[in-house]
């Protein structure tokens, strides 16, 4: 067999083969944003099929949140948002910064006009 059988061979693996998912894991943030610029998602760190099920678990996952919340006598403690599933490139989420003491008062000030 030959370098370029083998390559030939790896390269048409199946996206979620254990060979590839190596491979993609192996590479680093600024290889996957090129990646993803050059439009070939199924060299991406996730297989199509893969992204699919995350999309479908978060929709069930909101489904059974607006459930919970719609059936609820509103008397207990609401329920909690559920958080989309991480994807590979993409951060964790940011977390909201709290309002100060200050900011809370320039807020203030400006939605009553004190901007001026």
């Amino acid at each position: 067999m030959t370098w370029r059988q083998l390559r030939v061979l790896i390269q048409h693996l199946p996206p979620e083969s254990a060979t590839m998912t190596a491979l993609r894991n192996a590479m680093t943030t600024e290889e996957y944003e090129e990646q993803a610029r050059k439009g070939r998602p199924e060299e991406g760190r996730w297989s199509m099929t893969e992204q699919l099920l995350a999309g479908i678990t978060d929709s069930l996952h909101q489904l059974e949140y607006i459930l919970v919340a719609v059936n609820s006598d509103g008397k207990g403690r609401k329920p909690k948002r559920p958080e989309p599933m991480r994807r590979p490139g993409v951060g964790a989420p940011k977390k909201a910064a709290a309002l100060t003491d200050r900011g809370a008062e320039t807020l203030f000030k400006l939605i009553n006009g004190g901007a001026a």
